[in-house]
C-alpha cells in the first residue's frame, strides 16, 4: 500500500510551485500505475473498506475535517465519484455539496461565501461537486470577469484554503482530466439512451466548443493553486475504473498520514458493569 501510494502521489500531483507544470503531459488515458481493470476494482474494494475504517476514528477523534474538490469538464465522471468512492461510506459522515450556478441572493455576496458556508465540520469528510474554482473558470472562458481581478482571486483562493487546513481541514482538489474524444462518446451515448437524455442539455454542445480555452483555464488555475496545503491531483478519468481507484487511494493515503485515532475513554469507567 505504502510504496504503490507514494508513486500514485508523485505521478498525479501538480507540482506547488506550478512551474514546469503542462496539462498536455498529464495523459488522460492513463492507468495510475494500475495494471489493469480487474486489478483497479479490487484495488478500489480494499481501499473503501479501509476508508470506511478509518472514517469512523475521524468522526470519534473529531480532530480534522477532509474537504474533497472535484472539477472538470462535462462528463468528466464528478457524479461516478460521488457514487462509487463517497456512496458506499457512512453517510452519516459524509456530504455533498452541488455548486450550481449562483442564484441572485449568491451574487450579492463575495464569491467565496457561499462556499465557506459548506465547508466540512470536523470529523466529516465534505465533497465538492465543481466548487470556488468555477470562479476562475468559467467566469475566465466567458470573459465575465477582468483579467486584473481574476488574478487577484487566484491568491484569494490560496489564502482562503490555507486558512482552512490551519483550522483542521485537509483539503484534497481533483481534476478529472477528460479527453475531447471520450468526452464526445459519453455526451452521444447520453442523446441514445433515453435513461440518460434527462443529463442533456444544450448548453453542453456550446461549451464544448471553447474546449481549447477551458484546457488553458485549467491549466493556469491548476498551476497557480496547487500548493503545500492544498494539492491538486490531475486524476485520468477516460477510463472510470483507473480514475475511482485513483482518487480512493489518495484519500485512504491522505487519511492514514493523519495518524487517527479512537479519543480516550471517560475517567471513572473502569470496573462497571450493565445488569
Amino acid at each position: 500500500m505504502g510504496a504503490s501510494a507514494a508513486r500514485l502521489l508523485r505521478l498525479l500531483r501538480v507540482p506547488h510551485s506550478g512551474r514546469d507544470f503542462t496539462l498536455s503531459s498529464y495523459p488522460s488515458d492513463g492507468r495510475a500505475g494500475i495494471p489493469g481493470r480487474s486489478q483497479g476494482e479490487e484495488q478500489l474494494q480494499e481501499d473503501l473498506q479501509r476508508i470506511d475504517a478509518l472514517q469512523e476514528i475521524l468522526y470519534a477523534q473529531g480532530k480534522h475535517a477532509v474537504l474533497v474538490v472535484l472539477q472538470g469538464m462535462d462528463t468528466s465522471g464528478k457524479d461516478g465519484v460521488v457514487r462509487h468512492v463517497f456512496g458506499p461510506l457512512d453517510a452519516q459522515g459524509v456530504t455533498v455539496t452541488n455548486f450550481k450556478k449562483p442564484t441572485l441572493p449568491e451574487l450579492t455576496r463575495d464569491y467565496l461565501w457561499r462556499v465557506h458556508h459548506e465547508v466540512p465540520p470536523r470529523g466529516t469528510i465534505g465533497v465538492f461537486n465543481r466548487s470556488h474554482y468555477e470562479d476562475v473558470l468559467v467566469v475566465r472562458v466567458h470573459g465575465w470577469v477582468p483579467r486584473a481581478q481574476l488574478e487577484q482571486r487566484y491568491q484569494q483562493i490560496n489564502d482562503f484554503e490555507r486558512y482552512l487546513s490551519e483550522n483542521g481541514v485537509i483539503i484534497l482538489k481533483f481534476f478529472l482530466h477528460l479527453s475531447k474524444d471520450e468526452q464526445k462518446s459519453r455526451l452521444q451515448n447520453r442523446l441514445d439512451d433515453p435513461t440518460k437524455r434527462w443529463k442533456f442539455e444544450r448548453g453542453d454542445i456550446e461549451e464544448r466548443k471553447l474546449w481549447r480555452q477551458y484546457q488553458h483555464a485549467y491549466q493556469t488555475c491548476l498551476a497557480r493553486c496547487s500548493t503545500a496545503w492544498a494539492p491538486w491531483y490531475v486524476i485520468p478519468s477516460d477510463r472510470k475504473w483507473v480514475r475511482n481507484a485513483a482518487i480512493a487511494r489518495i484519500l485512504r493515503s491522505t487519511l492514514e498520514g493523519l495518524d487517527l485515532h479512537y479519543p480516550d475513554p471517560p475517567e471513572g469507567l473502569e470496573g462497571i458493569s450493565i445488569d
